[in-house]
């Protein structure tokens, strides 16, 4: 069992390359040359130091595989988190209400698509994996609620004909950085032909280099509490990860995720390249599940915290999106 000295003292390890980058600005001012410039990092490296914290001290303290084992605390924590903040946050550009056609894409056991249910929305939920379908059926029979759950890929499911068919609002939760590069584009794409005219998709993701982006913390061993070992070179991180005794399948899915990383930078790229525009990004300096999860306070990003390219990635826990397509792509009347 950690306590908190250890946590700290592993924290101030894994930022040490930050704190070296902080002293040479410090010895040599030229690099920073006004004023204004060396209180910008000085504010950010106190909002990196502090983001850093919580997000590794909250793994180490609050172990992970529980909820990976119980699919039903899992289900309950994202119907609370989703009920809580996502509902509000796809209504901010979106209608949201009794007919709201809805669409999830990954959705597991369905515990994001729940309160959407109980605003009176028809929900459909897709997922690969035929366990967590059944489990989504049977969870939401429970709730007594009603949904649609198709166990497939994807890529796979029959594009909507017509606009009937097709969804006012699509949830991509912490999906698309375990698609595939070859594939995300198409994703996106695909995605567009199920959505009506004015339809909105939120898309909820880690960015890649925060310090536990690599999803490391579904390791079995002593490696899910190590906060950026998902930053190791690909040869050294697979022999780590088969030397502290991971099987194969978590070995193939964390170097899988390695290969999808998601930068926020290359998400926004993404999208543009999709053809999707963004009507709102909100980035998560404490994701608001760590609020389930751990009982933290959910802490958004000032301004310009959030503007940094690369170094932001380091401390967003969560980057919000919500995006349109252009017409074109969508389902034809």
């Amino acid at each position: 069992m950690h306590n908190r000295s250890n946590v700290k003292k592993v924290f101030w390890n894994a930022i040490q390359k930050v704190c070296q980058i902080r002293k040479f600005w410090e010895r040599n001012p030229k690099s920073l040359p006004d004023t204004a410039r060396r209180r910008l990092f000085h504010l950010w490296f106190a909002q990196y130091k502090r983001g850093m914290y919580v997000s590794y001290s909250v793994h180490i303290i609050h172990p992970m595989q529980k909820r990976h084992t119980d699919r039903r605390l899992y289900f309950d924590e994202l119907a609370a988190t989703s009920r809580e903040f996502y509902l509000d946050h796809v209504r901010s550009v979106a209608h949201v209400g009794q007919g709201t056609r809805v669409l999830e894409i990954g959705c597991g056991e369905g515990g994001n698509l729940l309160p959407f249910a109980e605003a009176g929305c028809h929900i459909t939920g897709i997922d690969i994996d035929n366990a967590r379908i059944d489990n989504a059926r049977r969870f939401f029979a429970e709730a007594g609620q009603q949904g649609d759950f198709i166990a497939s890929d994807f890529l796979a499911v029959p594009v909507p004909t017509t606009e009937a068919e097709a969804y006012d609002v699509v949830l991509v939760h912490d999906v698309i950085e375990h698609i595939e590069p070859p594939h995300k584009l198409s994703f996106l794409r695909l995605m567009q032909s199920f959505m009506r005219p004015g339809a909105v998709a939120f898309f909820a993701f880690p960015a890649w280099q925060m310090p536990f982006g690599g999803h490391q913390q579904i390791c079995r061993s002593r490696l899910s509490k190590l906060p950026f070992i998902h930053l190791l070179p690909t040869g050294a991180y697979r022999s780590l990860l088969r030397r502290c005794g991971e099987p194969d399948s978590v070995v193939d899915e964390l170097l899988s995720i390695k290969r999808s990383r998601m930068p926020i930078g290359r998400f926004q790229r993404l999208a543009k390249e999709a053809g999707m525009s963004v009507e709102r990004r909100t980035f998560w300096l404490i994701n608001p599940h760590y609020k389930q999860k751990f009982g933290l306070k959910p802490l958004r990003e000032v301004w310009p915290f959030g503007e940094i390219p690369w170094l932001r990635n380091f401390y967003t826990t969560s980057a919000w999106y919500l995006l349109t397509p252009v017409a074109s792509t969508q389902i034809n009347k």
